[in-house]
């Protein structure tokens, strides 16, 4: 067989082979792209501790939020990250004190329903650990906030969800932060002392790969 042969048989395949590399080359290129993860609101907490009168620290809660942002398995970068906190979820363990902090004194929930925490991007500290400089929306406000992550764990999910029943990517982070009430006009018991200016946030979620 000559070359020529040899080609004028190859001639059906090129156009396939053309079209498999062209495939190829779409899907590591999306690949490679930033995937957008959503916060699963079942496994997701947000804790706080603020000080009462120096004797000890209260440990809360929001018990509604979610959030969603941007990341690149590949280069573990970390962009466009949103959450976004219900006030009136705001839960103590304390009845008559949860009802305080969502009156005008503290988070004044009916005219803020919502706290939101937004970052451009991550900036990389460590192998799995970043520091997230954001701003915090609380009462009409928006003050620099920073939170310190740690990126956890990313794989397949054990457990089977959705209509189809399909595993999930899941990726699981830990963040801390801080940030000072009066800095929001929530000065209710600053000057006697009865209640700290800082409150420290504790933040935990699972977010599933869209």
């Amino acid at each position: 067989m000559t070359d020529r042969d040899h080609a004028r048989g190859l001639g059906p395949q090129i156009p396939a082979l053309m079209l498999s590399a062209c495939l190829l080359c779409a899907l590591a290129r999306a690949w490679a792209e930033p995937a957008r993860y959503e916060i699963d609101p079942d496994h997701l907490s947000i804790g706080f501790l603020v000080d009462h009168i120096g004797y000890g620290k209260v440990l809360g809660m929001f018990r509604k939020a979610g959030g969603s942002y941007s990341f690149d398995e590949s280069s573990a970068a970390m962009s466009d990250l949103e959450v976004v906190i219900e006030t009136g979820s705001v839960f103590t363990n304390h009845r008559k004190r949860d009802e305080h902090l969502r009156s005008a004194d503290f988070l004044n929930s009916s005219e803020f329903p919502k706290m939101v925490f937004r970052a451009g991007k991550a900036e990389r500290t460590g192998d799995r650990t970043y520091r997230i400089g954001g701003t915090l929306e609380l009462m009409g406000k928006s003050n620099p906030v920073t939170l310190q992550a740690t990126w956890n764990k990313s794989a397949e999910y054990p457990f089977a969800s959705g209509v189809l029943g399909g595993k999930p990517y899941v990726m699981g982070v830990s963040a801390r932060g801080s940030f000072r009430r009066g800095a929001y006009g929530m000065s209710y018991a600053l000057d006697n002392g009865w209640v700290g200016d800082e409150i420290e946030l504790i933040i935990e979620f699972e977010a599933r790969r869209q």
